[in-house]
């Protein structure tokens, strides 16, 4: 243990750095090193228990300047111990000590446990530290403690599949939960937990405070455990916590993929039943000598004293400081803490004389204890306050008043708080009164509380601290260094326990994170900032209300060496133009990776720049393209690393190097007008000299020595750097197309000049002008050039205009004009006369009287039929006017069908042949006027006269067949249709017309050629019904059935012949049409068909049937095959079997491929995945994998004639107990503790139950049980006594038992661990004896000097727990003695002794005495005496009389300090204080003087504005009555002037100017009777101002726009100005001025006057947009809601106020597009919408929308036609197959109609044919059936009518019949077969005139006309007759059956 002095540094040895604890594995070298100076240098020794050690083999003692070193070679367990390196020389010793540890190299992984199978425990996490040598049994162990520890630990994830847990957890480590903040009492067990997730598995390891636990804790201290709570789970446990065990505790966690921590910090608190020994009390240190005389320490006043204390031990001891006698606690100004290196520190601020004498620092642990004193001496300055400052305390928000005085008058004096000088401020006022110093410190905060000085010359200071007193008690320190890495911990003391406060960084809230710890706990707040950063680096706040505490946190950065410089460094000739570097790496090379930087300097001048970087060492080449001016240029490198800089390394030599210039901005051709100034430049790639050339002649550059000054010739040559210019003067015109050159070396670049004549202006008209005539009256523009002779264009409406006799052009002079000799309407629009790039504009507006329609005056409807002439006639007001015709809304166009006529004021529309396509709605447009024709055209309907009925015809293939079709006039349109269908004409189908005939000629029918087909003119339709019809084809044989037998794989032909050849035949089996395959082949040759089976097997056996048209023919095809044996095994087979073993059951056929069965006793088995078939070839198998008992039964393999049998038996194994061996255990345990039974069976799935004294156990809290694999445990976690008994684990075959038996464990005495010291205590304070027992139900007996105890109102006695506590509330001398507490009655029971002393109360005394006080009126007056003993009675009197607690008199006791605070004192108070106590007192004299008037805020030098008012304004130290301070300028009293007026405000005071003037500048001052303050006002002379600025305007064109400002001064001239050119008062220009305002008004706005508007005087200018927009595009007229009837067109019109616009048309918000029926057209402005043949469909609301124009909207309504039936419907009766007609005749043509029958909508189509002529509706049904009868209901829109079809049914017949017998194989399926007359007939099955009903056995099938009977599995019971009845016929077949 050492401990230094460090307020002065001298010449004895001081260590720079302590040696640090090493830990090394046994057979490793171990090195102890340490840094220390000191003058003369220091003799360095190193000891270790107690014995100096010598250099020796393995002992290595090694010094290097002040680094001192001790190598141990190849360390063993007896190197282990505490080091000590002690340094001395002539002026004193110190010395510094670390331990060495030496551990274990790692262990092979034990082999696996075999014994104790009763219990096991967890294995905790190895250790990387010390393990003890020895250790003392402490009373908590007990027999438990090593059977069994933690319960067994499930299998986690990780353990069992690590591959699942890698493919789903892979990724850095994360912290599921982290340890939690805890405080905690001292002596209490500390568990840290925390949840770790992240793969591959992390490594996890505890530090704290930053350092490894194993380095700073023996490893019996603390423990890791792993998987007590989960996957991921970590555990670490402190035992018996200590106080130095406080601190950051943080869990790292790291894997492959990243690393990841979290902090918790741990606070302890003392108990305060621990008894502390004083340090006189310790006599003795660890090695039994006594205690050192202690140093000596000198340190002036004012200075700091800092004393640090280095102590080393396991477990880590705990320290304490004391000062004389008294142990010390942190404050203001003794700070007590722990540095980097280990050593305990205590720092005595700003020392005082009270702060003299004996430091020592104690430590001690369970191994002992052991102190280090010093004596602290205070040297006093020559020079003193005459009186110091005193400590204060005030209120939050109060002020504080600090105040000294100095030995004389003048001496200078500084305000420090702690090591910050004060200056004046609102914050700190500081004041002077002869020798008396004040500072007076305002809105006391937080913060404000410490230390305060007032220093004077020669650093004489005194000290005082202030005290402020709020919501915050202890404040957080000034600044916080903390190096980088390490953790930053603030802490603060608030009066409220668990008042809410938070913390702040920069203002910013402080984010919660693993990195950020706060919490707090009762009256402390803790913030800890873990592994620092320097992003951390700030202002560090807590805030509790309004109260703020801040800290700056210092980051510091380790200091790191720079890199060295590079070696060997040379300059080279390389290429030409080029410098060829060299150089070496730095020795020794950097630890970091580096790089080398090099720059250059051009000789000549300072500035250094780099040019390049590289990271290896060698050659390099700096090019002479690299640097930016030709020159001498020098280069140096250094070395660069994240380390520093090292120094630069020059290289010797200069190279010079000449840059190549290249062009980077080249020449520009330059157009000019005559007379101005022509710039020609170019930028190079650097600075080199260039030539200009003119027309190929050089110009010399200013300052050539070559003829006159390029100045003289009218060009100018400059260059700047790169940069080169030509500047040409005055520019001629014969200088238009001269070549500019400019050449340096590798440059060569030419322009060209262009100088262009002035251009010609217009000077009238200067605006646009209107001109509106009448036709044809003479217009005349004149234009007035600059200049005669310029080419003039004119413009009309865009295009240029030619001269003609209706324009011409003229010319003369300066004037052109444009003379209209006669104007027309097509002479109206806008003029421009273009000169140059001037413009004027003419607006010419040509009227004339609109344009009437004098006829027709209203609609006009024309009716006419087609091909006559249709002429529509319109007669206008007057002749020549233009017109327009409209069809429909769409203009027409003049054809060979339309032609346009107008003969003066008639105007013609002729439809020479008109058609009906021309027919609608036409419109004569003249100027607004319209006229409206309505134009129908229709011609007569063409009609069919033959046939007038429906015809039907029937033909043969191969017939011609003629469909005729008379029209009623010739050359009308007839198509053909077949089916629906128009007819294409070909060589099978030919079309003729002859005058009114029309043929469609089949040459050569054939059967596709039938079907329905229409002869279809515009008005009629003529129907034909043909039928083609093939002869009908016979079987010719075979007649009857034929029964074919075969052998299996023989080839089978069944053969059947036709009637004619080419018809198709159909086979089937068994009622199902055959496919052909390979297995079956089907062919044809002429009338003969065959089936063929080639390799025949027994399932293509059945009946087959041939089947032409109508005609089958019957095959009954049977075909057999050897039948199957079962070749292995002949005989019944046993099969026996374990439990899970593999059963296979194999059986051989005869023949492969056979179908076999397996069952199992009696029932078929299923495949599953605990049975398995199997089949190969001839082989088949059963295969049970796993079989089990439930498996064993008889097997059969079935193979049809044959079968094999099996009989399987399954075992069960026996379960057995496998471990422990024995079948009983007798076991002894302690009470309490954990008790683990455990067996162990086989197999793994076996079952156990577990039974107590015979009675079966379940599972609870207080028992445990638990199976993992094999092993089965039963856990009790506290075993009882009344746990004992007999315990037996029991399996279906075996059973093992387990004698349990429990004792209690002895009581024994936990605390205190040793002999009580003696114990003295005052008369009259309480007692508390504590001790501390290992179970809390233990009696114990308290005796005094060997008499027992008796409780009182004074003594009591209690249990708390394991506790026992003997209290006494005042002790008295009786109880004086030795108290002993035993535990238990026996004689030999533990006990223990509490020596115990009373002493009488100490006399009351004063400690120190009042201090008399002087001060101002008004201020608070402060007394403090000090007495003994603390709780001694103290009273208060002034002036003799005693001073009650009110609002001006406080009084506060704090232990032995007394206070009394008179608030705001007055002159009476003036007088003596006394403090006054049992038998003795102490007096002062309070002197209270009249206050000064002092000046807090004086006067400051102010500027302002002439006409601006001004406030000076002054506070005084206290409030005062009116006139108590005095104004005056210059040293006058203030003029009497209404301008001037004083105002009072409590302390503040004003003087206020209004409206200042110049002459009202000067020096004014501010006067009380103490004090005087002046400043100085400058008035400058009022500016102009721009009160109220230009806005900007946005019009609309056409319109006219108002500008507006407003200026501080009246009279000023200014200029308007717009684009840039001067504005004029004009027509459309009005310029006013009214006083400041100024105003512009622009009228008649174009687009082209957009731009900046801008006021503009000598002073200022104001600018504003000037922005003119189009005319807004709207809707000028609306649409508007129409009505139209169903089928008739209807037009939308809107207008708008642009021609050229975008639209979009939608209707119910879905937007429409153009189509045949929906037509959108533009004319003009107007916008049209045109539906034709509008439908119900079309009806809604109807929107034109364009850009963002309002939309407008119509409602478009469609009525519906009135419809009527004018022929109703007849009923129609038909016999089956004829055919019906209907027809319904409504009152409208052309609407769509709807048949229906029974309900059912009818469509055309096979039966049914519907057609319409007009307003006739037809229906035709052929081949009627019977369920046709019913309704027949007609529907065209509203109009309905009905009627009803009766169909007769015709008698049901069989048409074909079955043969009438059949043979059927047993087994197999029969088939009889029917045909009846008509298809939808019912039949019935009969078997012995019982009907048979439909299921497994017999089937029914219906396909049309052909009735079927399966019978399935055929057996001999079915023989017999069957009937098929078919109405009133039946049919008979006799059905045999044989045996296969």
């Amino acid at each position: 243990m050492a401990m230094e002095g460090m307020g002065v540094l001298g010449g004895a040895p001081r260590f720079l750095r302590f040696p640090r604890p090493v830990q090394v594995l046994r057979g490793t070298d171990a090195i102890l090193r340490c840094c220390l100076t000191g003058c003369p240098p220091p003799t360095v020794l190193w000891e270790k228990d107690g014995q100096q050690l010598e250099a020796s083999s393995r002992l290595c003692l090694q010094t290097e300047g002040a680094e001192h070193s001790l190598l141990v070679r190849e360390a063993g367990v007896p190197d282990a111990g505490v080091y000590v390196c002690r340094a001395q020389n002539s002026s004193g010793e110190a010395y510094a000590a670390a331990a060495l540890t030496i551990q274990e190299p790692p262990a092979p992984s034990p082999p696996e446990r075999s014994s104790d199978w009763a219990q096991e425990s967890p294995s905790p996490i190895p250790l990387q530290g010390p393990l003890p040598t020895s250790r003392t049994p402490s009373p908590l162990d007990t027999a438990s403690t090593f059977l069994s520890s933690a319960p067994a630990q499930a299998p986690t994830l990780s353990q069992e599949s690590p591959d699942l847990l890698s493919e789903s957890l892979e990724g850095p480590p994360m912290f599921l939960e982290g340890p939690q903040s805890q405080w905690v009492q001292q002596g209490e067990e500390v568990i840290l937990t925390c949840q770790v997730g992240g793969w591959p598995e992390p490594a996890i390891h505890w530090e704290k405070d930053g350092r490894l636990l194993e380095e700073i804790w023996e490893s019996s201290h603390f423990c890791l455990t792993n998987g007590l709570t989960g996957a991921g789970g970590h555990e670490l446990r402190i035992r018996g916590i200590r106080l130095p065990d406080a601190g950051v505790y943080v869990c790292h966690a790291s894997n492959t993929h990243g690393h990841v921590l979290a902090a918790a910090l741990l606070q302890i608190q003392p108990s305060w039943e621990t008894p502390r020994s004083s340090p006189q009390h310790s006599q003795r240190d660890p090695a039994g000598q006594g205690p050192p005389a202690p140093k000596s320490f000198w340190v002036s006043e004012g200075k700091h004293a800092k004393f640090r204390c280095y102590v080393t031990g396991k477990p880590e001891p705990e320290t304490e400081w004391h000062w004389e006698g008294q142990p010390l606690s942190p404050g203001r100004r003794r700070l007590l803490y722990r540095d980097r290196d280990g050593g305990f520190v205590l720092k005595v601020l700003y020392c005082q004389p009270a702060d003299c004498g004996l430091y020592i620092c104690a430590a001690r642990n369970t191994a002992g204890h052991t102190l280090s004193a010093v004596q602290l001496h205070v040297r006093e300055p020559r020079v003193r306050f005459s009186v110091p400052l005193e400590n204060v305390e005030g209120e939050e928000h109060e002020d504080a008043v600090l105040e000294c005085q100095v030995p004389s008058r003048g001496i200078i004096t500084t305000w420090y708080r702690e090591d910050q000088r004060l200056l004046p401020s609102p914050k700190y006022e500081m004041g002077e009164a002869g020798v008396v110093r004040r500072l007076i410190i305002h809105d006391l905060e937080a913060d404000d509380d410490g230390i305060y000085l007032c220093e004077m010359r020669g650093r004489v200071r005194t000290v005082a601290t202030v005290a402020v007193r709020g919501p915050i008690k202890r404040r957080l320190p000034r600044k916080l260094d903390v190096l980088e890495g390490e953790n930053a911990v603030l802490s603060v003391e608030v009066r409220e326990a668990k008042a809410p406060g938070h913390w702040t960084r920069d203002g910013q809230e402080l984010p919660a994170s693993p990195r950020i710890i706060q919490t707090n706990s009762n009256h402390t707040h803790i913030l800890v900032l873990v592994g620092v950063t320097r992003q951390d680096a700030g202002v560090v706040t807590f805030s509790l209300g309004s109260s703020h505490t801040s800290s700056r946190l210092r980051v510091k950065c380790v200091k790191q060496v720079p890199p060295g410089p590079p070696v060997a460094v040379e300059l080279g000739a390389g290429r030409s133009n080029t410098a060829l570097l060299s150089w070496k790496p730095p020795v020794p090379a950097p630890d970091t990776a580096y790089t080398y930087r090099i720059e250059r300097q051009e000789v000549g001048t300072d500035a250094w720049v780099q040019c390049l970087t590289t990271e290896a060492a060698g050659v390099v080449e700096v090019p002479g393209d690299s640097v930016p001016n030709e020159g001498d240029y020098r280069f140096r490198l250094s070395v660069v690393s994240e380390h520093g800089q090292s120094p630069h390394m020059l290289f010797p030599g200069s190279v010079h190097l000449v840059p190549t210039a290249r062009v980077q901005r080249g020449l520009q051709d330059v157009c000019v007008q005559e007379g101005d100034d022509a710039t020609f430049s170019l930028d190079l790639s650097t600075s080199v000299k260039g030539i200009w050339f003119l027309k190929g002649t050089e110009l010399k550059a200013v300052g050539s020595e070559a003829g006159p000054s390029g100045e003289a010739q009218g060009y100018l040559v400059q260059q700047e750097g790169p940069h080169h210019s030509l500047l040409l003067r005055a520019t001629r015109l014969q200088d238009s197309g001269a070549l500019i050159t400019f050449q340096c070396p590798g440059v060569h670049v030419s322009a060209m000049l262009h100088v262009q004549e002035p251009p010609v202006r217009i000077v009238l008209p200067q605006e646009k002008v209107s001109i509106e005539a009448v036709i044809p009256e003479q217009i005349v523009l004149t234009c007035e050039l600059s200049r005669a002779g310029a080419p003039v264009h004119w413009y009309k409406d865009g295009l240029e205009v030619e001269e003609s006799e209706a324009l011409v052009l003229e010319n003369e002079g300066p004037q052109c004009r444009l003379v209209i000799p006669a104007a027309q309407p097509q002479h109206g629009g806008e003029f421009v006369c273009k000169v140059g790039e001037d413009l004027a504009f003419f607006m010419v507006t040509i009227k004339e009287p609109p344009v009437r329609i004098i006829s027709p005056q209203d609609k006009v409807s024309v009716a006419a039929e087609s091909l006559e002439e249709v002429v529509l006639r319109c007669e206008l007001s007057r002749a020549g006017v233009p017109v327009h015709w409209y069809k429909d809304g769409m203009v027409v166009k003049e054809s060979e069908t339309l032609v346009l006529e107008t003969e003066g004021p008639h105007c013609h529309l002729i439809l020479p042949v008109a058609q009906p396509q021309d027919g609608g709605k036409f419109v004569c447009k003249a100027g607004d006027d319209l006229a409206v024709f309505n134009v129908t055209i229709t011609e007569p309907p063409v009609r069919i006269t033959q046939p007038q009925d429906e015809m039907f015809l029937t033909a043969v293939t191969s017939e011609r067949v003629v469909l005729m079709c008379q029209v009623s006039r010739p050359g009308a349109l007839v198509g053909w249709y077949k089916n629906g269908m128009e007819v294409e004409e070909s060589n099978d189908l030919v079309l003729e017309s002859e005058g009114l005939q029309h043929r469609l000629v089949l040459p050569s029918v054939r059967l596709q050629d039938g079907g329905e087909f229409v002869c279809s003119t515009r008005d009629d339709s003529a129907f034909f019904t043909l039928t083609v019809t093939d002869p009908p084809v016979r079987i010719i044989s075979p007649q009857d059935v034929v029964n074919i037998a075969a052998l299996s794989s023989e080839r089978v032909v069944l053969k059947c012949e036709l009637s004619q050849a080419g018809v198709p035949v159909c086979w089937s089996k068994d009622g199902l049409e055959v496919e052909e395959s390979k297995a079956l082949v089907l062919e044809s040759e002429g009338p003969h068909h065959r089936l063929i089976l080639p390799v025949s097997k027994p399932q293509d056996g059945g009946e087959f049937v041939c089947k032409a048209g109508e005609d089958s023919a019957f095959f009954n095809v049977t075909i057999t095959e050897p039948p199957v044996r079962i070749l292995f095994p002949k005989d019944e087979v046993s099969v026996t079997a374990v439990s899970s073993e593999r059963v296979v059951l194999m059986c051989e056929l005869s023949r492969a491929e056979a179908p076999v069965r397996w069952y199992k006793d009696g029932l078929e088995v299923e495949e599953s995945e605990a049975l398995v078939l199997e089949s190969e070839g001839p082989h088949h198998r059963l295969v049970l994998p796993a079989a089990q008992p439930q498996d064993g039964g008889e097997f059969v393999c079935d193979a049809g004639n044959d079968s094999a049998f099996f009989i399987v038996t399954v075992t069960v194994p026996p379960e057995r107990i496998v471990r422990p061996s024995a079948r009983f255990l007798q076991l002894q345990f302690r009470s309490p503790s954990r008790v683990e039974l455990r067996c162990e069976v086989a197999p793994v799935g076996a079952r156990v139950c577990w039974y107590k004294d015979g009675l079966e156990v379940e599972a609870s809290e207080d028992l445990k049980l638990g199976a993992e694999g094999p092993v089965r445990t039963l856990t009790l976690p506290h075993a009882r006594p009344q746990d004992a008994g007999e315990y037996v684990c029991e399996t279906r075959d075996e059973a093992v038992s387990f004698d349990v038996r429990l004792a209690e464990s002895p009581v024994q005495f936990l605390l205190p661990e040793e002999a009580p010291s003696l114990l003295s205590v005052s008369a009259g304070e309480p007692l508390v004896l504590s001790c501390e027992l290992s179970r809390a139900s233990a009696p114990v007996f308290w005796s005094l000097n060997g008499s027992p105890v008796q409780e009182d109102e004074n003594l009591e006695l209690r249990s708390e727990g394991t506790r026992r506590l003997l209290l006494i509330q005042a002790a008295h001398p009786s109880h004086a003695g030795n108290y002993t507490c035993q535990a238990g009655t026996h004689p030999a029971a533990p006990s223990l002794t509490f020596p115990v002393q009373v002493t009488e109360p100490p006399q009351v005394k004063l400690v120190s005495e009042l201090t008399p006080l002087t001060i101002q009126e008004g201020d608070d007056a402060t007394f403090r005496c000090e007495v003994s003993p603390p709780d001694a009675e103290l009273t208060w009197l002034l002036n003799g009389t005693s001073v009650p607690p009110s609002s001006r008199v406080e009084t506060s006791q704090n232990g032995p300090n007394h206070t009394l605070i008179l608030r705001g004192c007055r002159i009476s108070d003036s007088g003596m204080v006394t403090a006054q106590t049992k038998g003795a007192e102490t007096t002062a004299r309070l002197h209270v003087r009249e206050a000064e008037l002092l000046f807090l805020r004086r006067l400051q030098d102010a500027r302002t504005e002439e006409g601006q008012d001004l406030c000076m304004e002054v506070e005084t130290s206290r409030v005062g009555g009116k006139g108590i301070v005095s104004w005056f300028r210059g040293g006058k009293p203030l003029p009497e002037d209404d301008r001037f007026s004083v105002v009072q405000d409590g302390r503040v005071h004003r003087l206020i100017i209004r409206k200042v003037t110049v002459s009202d500048q000067g020096i004014y001052s501010c006067k009380s009777h103490h004090d005087r303050t002046q400043a100085r006002l400058l008035v400058r002379p009022e500016q102009l101002k721009v009160r109220h600025h230009l806005q900007d305007v946005v019009v609309i064109e056409g319109g006219s726009a108002t500008f507006q400002l407003e200026l501080s001064q009246s009279g000023v001239i200014g200029e308007w100005a717009r684009g840039g050119v001067r504005l004029e008062p004009g027509r459309n220009c009005q310029i006013t001025v009214q006083g400041h305002n100024h105003s512009l008004v622009l009228s008649d706005l174009g687009l082209a006057d957009t731009g900046t508007v801008s006021f503009t005087t000598d002073t200022l200018r104001c600018t504003a947009r000037l922005e003119v927009k189009e005319v807004p595009l709207a809707i000028v007229k609306g649409l508007q809601d129409l009505e139209v009837t169903e089928g008739d067109s209807v037009t939308f019109e809107c207008e708008l106020s642009r021609i050229q616009a975008d639209l979009t048309w939608d209707k119910d918000g879905r937007e429409l597009s153009p189509s045949p029926r929906l037509r959108i057209q533009a004319l003009g402005s107007r916008r049209l919408l045109q539906l034709r043949h509008c439908s119900s469909a079309d009806a809604g609301t109807y929107r034109c929308s364009v850009g963002n124009a309002q939309a407008t909207t119509a409602r478009l309504t469609v009525r519906k036609r009135e419809v009527s039936v004018l022929l109703e419907l007849k009923p129609v009766r038909a016999r089956e197959g004829d055919g019906a007609t209907f027809k319904c005749t409504v009152s409208e043509p052309g609407i769509p109609g709807c048949w229906l029958l029974g309900g059912r909508v009818l469509r055309p189509g096979g039966r049914v044919r519907i057609r319409q002529e007009g307003n006739l509706h037809s229906l035709m049904l052929s081949e009627l059936q019977a369920e046709d009868s019913g309704e027949i209901q007609f529907q065209a829109g509203q109009a309905k009518s009905s009627t009803q079809l009766e169909v007769e049914a015709l008698p049901l017949q069989i048409c074909r019949k079955p043969p009438r017998e059949k043979t059927v194989l047993t087994g197999r399926r029969a088939a009889l077969e029917v045909t009846v007359s008509r298809a939808g007939g019912h039949v019935r099955w009969l078997l012995g005139g019982v009907d048979l009903p439909p299921g497994p056995k017999y089937e029914f099938r219906s396909h049309g006309v052909t009735h079927s009977l399966i019978i399935h599995n055929v057996q001999p019971t079915d023989e017999g007759t069957y009937c098929c009845q078919a109405g009133e016929d039946s049919a008979n077949t006799n059905l045999l059956v044989e045996s296969s």
